[in-house]
């Protein structure tokens, strides 16, 4: 799918702008403008120029200063939701796929992108946007099939001019990162500059059926309605049609929906088993919460509320009861705890449940200052969905807010076997050591949440300060190995952007 910088957060517009150097570069090279490009061979240029290294280099550096964007968003039930139903597509790829992280942004815009290294952004618009689970499903496979035809790679490489232009104005940004410069302006830039070239990057129609076809390959073998992609395509067409003359639909305008292309999907999906389209229930929870997410406060806030109420009215079963768990996190943003208590329980009216429902209710405990009452809720929920790391969070924040710091390490430690690449589960674990006197350890934590999160310099830092407190010659040894095969990984890094850089 073509994508516009114009559809990243607003933010990140301005940080390009610290880009100037992408900017300049873009704009000199002939032949960038927004228009369709062919994809060229998958032969050794188009290895030379932008290898999966490179790729992998790009997409860790830009998501480390991505996640700082106030529009990401960090919270671990969407992100779960959508990294798990990325990797489930992945899974059914027509051939190995080594890495997929989905990720949300809080805008009401109806977008998705796909940024080097298998990283997926969706806009928090088109999940609100979707009708069903497979709605949804046939845009994050869409994208996985431009990341599973290397479209970004291949398109970055061209022509030599633009190729050169692009790759050395983010391998100078990402050498800043890299290098733990104090001028965040070059670091942040980085993302700013992807924006630049997202902008001038586009896709024929031969890349964008391609990634039609892979993506709804991949739908039949997950187990979602294929149909879902037609429905979609319709969806936005008739989106698109409703905001002409106002700016029209950017999804629309950024990934063209051609007849060819609905045709093309309709006759697949003739060919394919009927599913029926039941989906999960977290789609519903999910969608609900972005609602109320996107909409922040003030009047957008309140029509999200009046959607909500509307389908509390009009829908039945999980429907209905996402959008009284939609209506309690309106009511927790505004900090009215009983409306929020009242809108929870109507959400488990009938018999209704969710991760989703538990984890807030673990939150409107802690927030009442009901510390054994959320520390309850949190054991019991943790035993009801062991697989929720929106309900681990929940039940180890409750345990830290109560003083429990040593059993919510326990907890930390078995929930980091569960999930060892969650970052937000070893700056809990370091802050829990922290309070417990254990600083070596909560420094090595640390480390492992910076590296998790592509902040390298950072992270052999933590890990310096660990060896400087530690006194045990074993551990000593163990840290100057861990700290040399960081500073090797960082050199590594830097050499490749360099010879990028200087190209």
């Amino acid at each position: 799918m073509k994508r516009s910088a114009l559809t990243l957060p607003e933010s990140l517009r301005v940080i390009a702008g610290a880009g100037c150097l992408a900017v300049a570069l873009l704009g000199a090279a002939p032949g960038l403008h927004a228009q369709p490009v062919g994809i060229p061979s998958m032969g050794v240029a188009s290895a030379a120029e932008l290898s999966p290294g490179l790729e992998r280099t790009l997409g860790d550096a830009i998501m480390e200063q991505g996640r700082r964007d106030p529009t990401y968003i960090a919270d671990p039930d969407v992100l779960q939701y959508l990294t798990d139903m990325g990797r489930k597509l992945a899974s059914h790829a027509s051939s190995p796929i080594e890495r997929v992280n989905v990720f949300a942004l809080r805008d009401p815009q109806i977008n998705a992108f796909a940024l080097p290294g298998g990283y997926i952004g969706i806009n928090s618009g088109l999940v609100v946007a979707a009708g069903s689970e497979s709605e949804l499903a046939s845009v994050v496979a869409h994208e996985i099939g431009h990341v599973l035809q290397r479209h970004i790679a291949r398109g970055m490489t061209q022509s030599a001019q633009s190729s050169h232009a692009m790759i050395a104005a983010l391998a100078g940004a990402l050498l800043a990162a890299l290098s733990g410069s104090p001028d965040l302006a070059m670091g942040v830039a980085a993302f700013g500059q992807a924006a630049a070239v997202d902008r001038y990057l586009g896709f024929s129609r031969q890349a964008e059926q391609e990634a039609d076809r892979s993506g709804l390959d991949m739908m039949i073998r997950a187990g979602y309605d294929p149909a879902g992609m037609v429905r979609m395509f319709e969806r936005l067409e008739n989106a698109s049609r409703l905001n002409q003359g106002a700016g029209g639909n950017p999804y629309t305008s950024t990934h063209p929906m051609s007849v060819q292309r609905m045709s093309d999907a309709q006759n697949r999906i003739r060919g394919a088993a009927a599913r029926p389209d039941s989906g999960s229930d977290a789609f519903w929870y999910v969608r609900a919460k972005l609602r109320v997410e996107q909409a922040r406060a003030g009047q957008a806030l309140r029509a999200a509320e009046e959607v909500l109420r509307a389908d509390t009215r009009q829908t039945q079963g999980v429907q209905r009861s996402a959008a009284w768990y939609g209506l309690a996190v309106a009511a927790m943003k505004r900090r009215e705890f009983d409306a929020a208590e009242k809108a929870l329980a109507e959400a488990r009216a009938g018999g209704r449940d969710s991760a989703q429902i538990a984890g807030l209710e673990i939150a409107l405990a802690l927030a009442q200052g009901r510390s054994e009452r959320a520390l309850q809720l949190g054991r019991q929920a943790a035993e009801r969905w062991p697989g929720s790391q929106g309900v681990a969070l929940a039940q180890i924040e409750a345990l830290q807010g109560s003083g429990n710091d040593a059993e919510a390490v326990r907890v930390l430690q078995a929930r980091i076997k569960q999930w060892p690449e969650v970052p937000r589960l070893w700056q809990l674990l370091a802050q829990s050591q922290e309070r417990l006197g254990r600083r070596p350890e909560a420094r090595k934590a640390m480390a492992q949440f910076y590296e998790l999160t592509g902040a390298l310099p950072a992270a052999v830092e933590q890990l310096q300060q660990a060896r400087a407190m530690s006194s045990d010659f074993y551990e000593q040894s163990e840290l100057d190995v861990r700290i040399r095969q960081l500073r090797e990984r960082l050199e590594s890094d830097r050499a490749l952007l360099e010879r990028f850089r200087k190209k």
